[in-house]
């Protein structure tokens, strides 16, 4: 039952349930879910196949390892997470307080998760959540409903409702959720929807973490080593089928090593998943398009480009039946098409070549900043100018994807790529209030410029200002 109703009654239940969590508690929580994930790893890996045709292998990497390192991590540094961090006096004024930040639970909050990564992108954040003491609503997608059903599962295993809940549904359900107050509100998808989400939170003052996308470029310039370049951005593109908020979106490749590098990408994506159509389709390593309304929509993208101008290079082989299409490289594509005007998140790669880097800082910041921004060069001249004259949430330089997989960086992006952090420390603070605290006593230098505003004490305020 999911009706309005009901969702706000839970939401009141978790309100009145909501207080103070020792440590040990907290630990215990992310111990259960991380025994439950051992004892159920194979039920999470079928259930990936049966939404999304992931690779077991996959599914290890990027949906159970991720989140078991998200709570060790968590389980190891709770407690210094946890205590007060002290901190000085900006002037001496203030003499003899002291000072300190006490963190604190945010109070209910709820996660909205996508289905692209819907173990990872959901369970992460619980994690992060649970460490900082909240009380949790949970809406999983409903495009991926084995795993979404499997996660109900694991919270109804080990949670009561007034703690952790799921609420299964489409937009409606969403809609019921984003009406309450919640004190923190934790959502990974489409920036179409963030703004949905941030006018709800708006409404109660709700503090908010989007985690959206965007079209993440990849600069290769003509430095670039391009046998290690190929092989990590055939990994890059092609993991979750390039259903990935963080995947290359498109190829700035320097016009003297363009059609080296297509070539040698082309070779790996044969090597990889098979140098046949039928062979790529019979591949145990590459998965699906969730679901058929995505398979027409970027079906849709890769017509329209050919029909605007750009050529296949390789791939473009698709069967509709299976949801499969080819990681198809696509050449001759200008700045103006429409391609290059939404994220992708489909094996679909854009090359676009140039003679200037000052091109690439052109078209990336034609474009919304980025979630990710990759490139691949052994120039500190061109790797300093895109770092000084860009601006993205990750910048990741040869290599793609392993920023994401680092628990001691924060993860965001910027404007409309998302704000806010997550991961390890940055995204228990995401779920924290860091509350100010200052203590003083009966000796209080501060007191002495008072009012009334005496003689004296205008002396004391003058010493104070020029001197303190």
């Amino acid at each position: 039952m999911n009706s309005a109703e009901h969702i706000k009654s839970t939401f009141e239940s978790q309100q009145r349930a909501f207080g103070p969590l020792a440590v040990k508690d907290r630990l215990r929580h992310l111990s259960d879910i991380e025994n439950w994930i051992t004892t159920h790893k194979q039920e999470i890996v079928d259930a990936h196949f049966k939404d999304l045709s992931k690779p077991e292998s996959e599914v290890e990497l990027a949906e159970i390892w991720y989140v078991m390192s998200e709570i060790k991590l968590a389980k190891r540094n709770l407690r210094q997470w946890m205590s007060p961090k002290r901190k000085g006096l900006s002037t001496l004024a203030l003499l003899p307080a002291q000072a300190w930040v006490h963190t604190e639970p945010k109070g209910v909050v709820l996660i909205i998760s996508p289905w692209n990564f819907p173990f990872n992108l959901t369970v992460g954040p619980l994690v992060s959540a649970l460490a900082a003491g909240n009380r949790v609503m949970i809406k999983p997608s409903e495009i991926t409903p084995k795993v979404s059903a499997l996660i109900e599962k694991m919270v109804t295993d080990l949670f009561e409702p007034n703690h952790v809940v799921v609420f299964q549904g489409d937009a409606e359900t969403s809609r019921s959720l984003l009406e309450l107050p919640f004190h923190h509100i934790f959502f990974t998808g489409s920036s179409a929807i963030g703004k949905i989400v941030m006018s709800a939170a708006a409404k109660h003052l709700s503090s908010v973490t989007l985690e959206l996308g965007g079209k993440s470029p990849t600069i290769i310039d003509d430095t670039a080593h391009l046998d290690m370049t190929v092989k990590k951005l055939t990994w890059g593109k092609c993991i979750n089928a390039g259903q990935s908020c963080i995947a290359p979106d498109y190829v700035l490749v320097h016009h003297s090593v363009k059609d080296a590098f297509i070539l040698k990408l082309s070779n790996r994506l044969n090597d990889v998943f098979g140098s046949t159509i039928e062979a790529k389709i019979a591949s145990p390593d590459f998965g699906r398009i969730v679901n058929s309304h995505h398979w027409n929509r970027v079906n849709t993208m890769l017509e329209t480009a050919i029909q605007e101008g750009a050529t296949i290079a390789h791939g473009g082989g698709k069967n509709e039946e299976n949801k499969f299409i080819e990681t198809t490289l696509l050449d001759n594509v200008t700045p103006d098409m429409k391609i290059m005007e939404e994220e992708i998140f489909g094996p679909l790669l854009p090359i676009l070549s140039y003679e200037d880097i000052d091109e690439c800082l052109s078209i990336i910041n034609a474009r919304h900043k980025p979630l990710a921004l990759y490139m691949f060069s052994n120039s500190k001249k061109n790797i300093n100018k895109v770092i000084q004259n860009t601006s993205s949430g990750g910048m990741v330089i040869n290599e793609i994807n392993s920023h994401f997989l680092n628990l001691e960086l924060p993860f965001g992006g910027v404007n409309a790529s998302g704000f806010g952090r997550s991961h390890g420390y940055e995204g228990f603070r995401s779920f924290s209030n860091e509350r100010t605290m200052l203590k003083n006593g009966r000796l209080s230098q501060i007191g002495l410029i008072f009012p009334p505003y005496t003689k004296w004490t205008k002396k004391m305020i003058r010493f104070v200002t020029r001197y303190l």
